[in-house]
């Protein structure tokens, strides 16, 4: 097994980063049960303080969850857990309610120039695209396009035309070995096109917001690039700063 070396950063780090890579790699699997820290610490030749900042490090990043009295696991997206942690739309009066999607369009495609770039692909290398609208409380208020490499999600297919029982990280992590550590969003306000507008059931031309994502592996590696419309006259964006 490998051990925290000496370079530049503290031996936590080093430490965070290994067992960060054994789950980026499937050593322990969405759900496992890991090592007790006096276990870890031999292992890795640091001390169980050591291990024990490590793994709260993991902790913070959502990687591991401990339960009381039954030892440290390996998270597992739940759609629950996915929505909680990446859905941040809510009503106008705050709450969270959430949503039903159904699949619009799903095909493999060569990506272009510009779907390329934002997940470190070549031009006309292979991408799934999907198209998917989003409905919240039984209005529909979200499009959304999303892009995937298709090297890291063979196979990937979704039943165009049916509502999704599943959120998508779920099937990522749980069909593609693909968990989602974190996101980039940027926000933009834009005028609806005519076809977009047609979906979301709105004047060519209404204001939407637009939230582009782009989605990191474990490893910190672009796996996913979504393009969210937002119809805000009965819905918000929600953005928490700790």
């Amino acid at each position: 097994m490998n051990q925290a070396r000496p370079d530049s950063k503290p031996l936590y780090a080093q430490a965070e980063a290994i067992l960060t890579r054994r789950i980026a790699e499937g050593f322990w699997a969405p759900g496992a049960m890991i090592p007790p820290e006096p276990d870890l610490a031999a292992e890795l030749g640091v001390s169980p303080g050591t291990v024990r900042k490590a793994l709260g490090g993991l902790e913070r990043r959502r990687l591991i969850e401990r339960r009381q009295g039954r030892g440290t696991f390996v998270a597992a997206h739940t759609s629950e857990r996915a929505l909680f942690h990446f859905f941040r739309i809510t009503a106008l009066d705050g709450q969270r309610r959430a949503p039903t999607s159904h699949v619009l369009e799903c095909a493999t495609v060569a990506a272009s120039a510009e779907e390329a770039a934002p997940l470190g692909l070549a031009e006309g290398d292979p991408v799934h695209r999907v198209k998917r609208g989003r409905m919240v409380g039984g209005a529909a208020c979200i499009l959304e396009r999303i892009w995937l490499p298709a090297a890291r999600f063979p196979g990937f297919a979704l039943p165009v035309g049916r509502e999704m029982t599943d959120e998508l990280y779920v099937l990522y992590q749980r069909d593609h070995a693909v968990t989602i550590a974190r996101a980039e969003e940027r926000l933009a306000a834009i005028a609806a096109a005519p076809d977009d507008a047609a979906l979301l059931g709105l004047a060519a031309g209404a204001p939407l917001l637009e939230i582009a994502r782009i989605a990191f592996d474990l490893q910190d590696r672009p796996v996913e690039r979504r393009v969210t419309l937002l119809d805000t006259a009965a819905h918000r964006y929600i953005a928490n700063l700790d």
